[in-house]
């Protein structure tokens, strides 16, 4: 019997090991570090057999092949050592797209992917379609393989679940934007980050199609350097550019064009607001097409979707000061955004592990629209030094709690503000995730 080993005890790898023991292997989980009960329970439920608080190499080593989950590094010794042996090592989605038959629309980018996949998601189910949502989004993509039967799946994929994908192939491959992020752990080289994000369209076919930003220039610099045969489709607000197929703006419309047929929707329709909503209403509209979903639907759909938890998420308002979770801004980009998008002085919680971020894009926005900053990591001295000059030394201070950081805040905040928790860093210094610390921050703003 070939023997499968699972590194990473947490959705993705739990999600692994499932399917890998129902489709018959001999399976074994290892994490370095402790896995959850929830976790625990679910792999003594299917009988399989785990390890927690080290990695034992003798019995991983002797895996005919290795499932890693995306938070672990490819350069640690344990793999270096695996791929010198020639043991294949790939990811979740690689090995559950191999007992999965149904149509895969999946998302990558830096920033746009959760919505946009909800969004998708959202339509789909709007058409009456049986779709599941999976991959950096819900329940593991493996675990819905192993015990549920979709039609469709609407896929958030990371680059770090790419990076070990080979013959992972969508239908609909969607790059909603390409910015400088997770560079440690590519080398700080934006090429090795782009060459992971475009993973997602190697293997794609004619009858295939590739959705994409005409307006990122990054994705476009990377287009023109590979041979693609899937179907090109664009979206683009610059109303320079011509648009045959895809969406594009028409003075107050979204105009979406496929196949002969096109679907009209006024962006004062629309669920979401900010022009990066309307990239991603753009991409999801053009999917939905393609999936053949009607055009009243589609309006119907872009119109009723609710915003998605700790993106932008209002929490509520106290004392004329309005609180915002957006906990997902793990980057330069969704911050830029999020800060964007505000009309209120803000008061900005900021910081955690730091990506390799370079902060002097955020310094123009800061002075528009920031009276004050409150850092929330272990280490803040990035920010201050990019920042300080900015707001005052007396008007940034650090906290090393979401609790405190939301006091700090909130001392700041006068009547008509915004307190917006916009990281612009990953949570793993303080908080187990972003969720963990969107939860965090909403709880600590209920308590005030």
């Amino acid at each position: 019997m070939n023997k499968i080993v699972v590194l990473g005890g947490g959705e993705s790898g739990v999600g692994a090991a499932i399917l890998a023991k129902k489709e018959g292997f001999d399976v074994f989980l290892s994490d370095k570090g402790q896995i959850g009960e929830n976790y625990i329970a679910l792999l003594e439920s299917w009988n399989i057999n785990y390890e927690q608080g080290k990695h034992s190499e003798e019995k991983i080593l002797k895996a005919n092949e290795i499932i890693k989950s995306p938070g672990i590094p490819n350069n640690i010794p344990l793999l270096q050592t695996a791929k010198y042996m020639d043991i294949p090592i790939i990811s979740e989605i690689e090995f559950a797209s191999r007992y999965d038959r149904a149509k895969k629309i999946c998302i990558t980018g830096s920033n746009g992917k959760t919505t946009t996949s909800s969004l998708i998601y959202h339509l789909l189910k709007e058409a009456g379609l049986n779709v599941g949502l999976a991959g950096n989004i819900g329940n593991s993509y493996a675990y819905q393989v192993a015990t549920q039967s979709y039609d469709y799946y609407v896929l958030e994929i990371s680059s770090f679940q790419l990076d070990n994908c080979y013959d992972f192939r969508p239908d609909i491959a969607i790059i909603t934007n390409i910015t400088a992020d997770h560079l440690d752990r590519y080398d700080y080289n934006i090429d090795n980050y782009v060459k992971a994000k475009f993973r997602i369209t190697r293997n794609l076919r004619k009858e295939d199609c590739f959705i994409f930003d005409l307006d990122d220039q990054i994705t476009i610099n990377h287009l023109s350097q590979i041979v693609l045969k899937a179907k090109m489709l664009a979206f683009t607000q610059d109303k320079s550019k011509n648009i045959e197929e895809g969406a594009y703006i028409d003075n107050d419309k979204i105009v979406i064009k496929y196949n002969n047929d096109s679907c009209e929707v006024f962006i004062k329709e629309l669920a979401l607001g900010g022009k990066h909503n309307i990239y991603n209403s753009m991409a999801s509209a053009i999917a939905a097409k393609v999936a053949g979903i009607d055009n009243e639907t589609i309006r119907k759909a872009l119109s009723s979707f609710q915003a998605i938890e700790h993106r932008l998420e209002p929490v509520l308002t106290k004392n004329g000061v309005l609180y915002i979770n957006d906990s997902k801004a793990t980057n330069l980009d969704s911050a830029w955004y999020a800060l964007d998008c505000q009309s209120r002085p803000i008061v900005w919680i900021v910081g955690g592990k730091d990506k390799g971020n370079d902060y002097s894009c955020l310094k123009n926005i800061v002075k528009e629209k920031v009276k004050a900053i409150v850092c929330l990591g272990l280490d803040n001295s990035k920010i201050h030094r990019a920042f300080e000059e900015i707001v005052g030394k007396d008007n940034i201070v650090d906290s090393q709690s979401a609790h405190d950081a939301v006091q700090k805040a909130s001392s700041y905040a006068k009547e008509g503000d915004v307190v917006l928790l916009s990281p612009c860093c990953a949570s793993f210094d303080l908080f187990n995730n972003y969720e963990d610390r969107g939860c965090q921050f909403k709880d600590a703003v209920k308590n005030l």
